[in-house]
């Protein structure tokens, strides 16, 4: 890239990250796509994540993912020596970011307040299940538990029981969160000349997102109902099946949407003035008759035809597509990374700057940079 696009504008923040697994890894992967400096702290034989699967390349798709751009550094923190070299590079270091399993990191010797007060210029940030306080603060927590243990799962899925998002969303809401958190206190540090100590967990990025399903509970008792491809809340927000081909998802969101759906794709003007359909909330309460309406003319004309209707009438919808319509899907753009013994394609950056983006670096071979690192930093 060329331009204001190939602008890092974190160039010369150095970063240590103890990472495992996705929520650190995810944060200061996106640390190191802005022009950070990431040594990654991993322990003798890697980041246990390098060994989910091999669908990359040979490599773990989700390392190859979240790893990005970083340089590898094995050490032992329970080592003397090895925690005198880590301590020389933090003394040197913008961020520390850590998520090994609660209590960890402190009595390894790597507290958060401590290294503040040898670094008073320090962003430390602390990744965990459910924060450093109350009942659940020494509890384990993965993706998946975590979807359970926060009413995730209660909304996922459909009628007959709850179901994971088949994504890992607390650990990359976390992820988020902290990235956030991180670039709002590089901002502030540019002021004050201080930095500060930041708690993320899986629990609360995942709260944050239950916001409204929350609300909706503590309103009626019970919360949204799972209604799979459908929305709890507007109506006619869902799936419908087509006749000869895969399911369409269709989003009205205000009642004009609404009478151009009845009127030039349904060809039923008069439905708006039906009591029924009149409104959302009345919708709402008789989905059945409405989305008989809408199965029967999905289903009655050819699939082009009715994506033509949809079109013209500037109707939102979405073709319910499985992981290989991604693949071949026009709006995906991709980046091509090195990765150890070769190189493979990945879904691109989301944010295009200028019109661009940015180069991605490559995913380290564990230790592939522990001489130079302990060179670098020697007593």
């Amino acid at each position: 890239m060329t331009g204001r696009g190939a602008m890092r504008p974190l160039d010369g923040l150095l970063v240590v990250s103890m990472e495992q697994a996705v929520a650190a890894p995810y944060c200061s992967s996106r640390l190191a796509d802005a022009g950070a400096r990431v040594i990654k702290i991993e322990r003798e034989g890697g980041d246990f994540a390098r060994k989910y699967d091999r669908f990359a390349g040979g490599e773990s798709a989700y390392f190859v993912w979240l790893n990005r751009g970083k340089e590898s550094l094995t050490a032992d923190i329970k080592d003397p020596d090895d925690r005198a070299l880590l301590y020389r590079i933090l003394g040197k270091a913008d961020v520390f970011i850590q998520n090994l399993a609660p209590g960890a990191a402190a009595r390894a010797g790597f507290d958060s307040g401590d290294l503040r007060a040898r670094n008073p210029r320090l962003i430390a940030v602390d990744i965990s299940g459910y924060g450093s306080d109350g009942a659940y603060a020494d509890m384990k927590a993965y993706d998946l538990l975590v979807q359970a243990e926060s009413g995730l799962s209660s909304v996922t899925g459909g009628p007959e029981g709850p179901g994971r998002v088949g994504v890992s969303v607390c650990d990359i809401a976390c992820g988020m969160y902290s990235y956030m958190a991180i670039l709002e206190a590089v901002i502030a540090r540019a002021e004050t000349g201080e930095g500060c100590t930041i708690e993320t967990s899986l629990f609360s990025g995942m709260a944050d997102w239950m916001t409204v399903p929350l609300l909706h509970w503590e309103s009626d008792g019970e919360g949204p109902p799972r209604i799979g491809l459908n929305h709890p809340s507007i109506h006619p927000y869902g799936a419908y099946p087509t006749r000869g081909g895969a399911p369409i998802l269709i989003a009205i969101q205000n009642e004009r949407e609404f009478v151009r759906l009845c009127a030039e794709v349904l060809e039923r003007p008069d439905l708006p003035d039906d009591p029924r359909f009149e409104s959302n909330i009345a919708r709402l309460d008789n989905r059945e008759p409405f989305d008989a309406i809408v199965k029967e003319v999905f289903t009655g004309i050819g699939r082009d035809a009715l994506i033509a209707r949809l079109r013209e009438a500037k109707i939102a919808f979405g073709e319910v597509n499985d992981v290989g319509g991604l693949a071949r899907h026009p709006a995906l753009r991709r980046s091509g990374i090195g990765i150890p013994g070769g190189a493979i394609d990945i879904v691109a950056p989301p944010a295009r700057i200028d019109g661009g983006s940015r180069d991605l670096g490559p995913v380290p071979e564990a230790g592939a940079d522990s001489e130079a690192i302990r060179r670098e930093f020697a007593a």
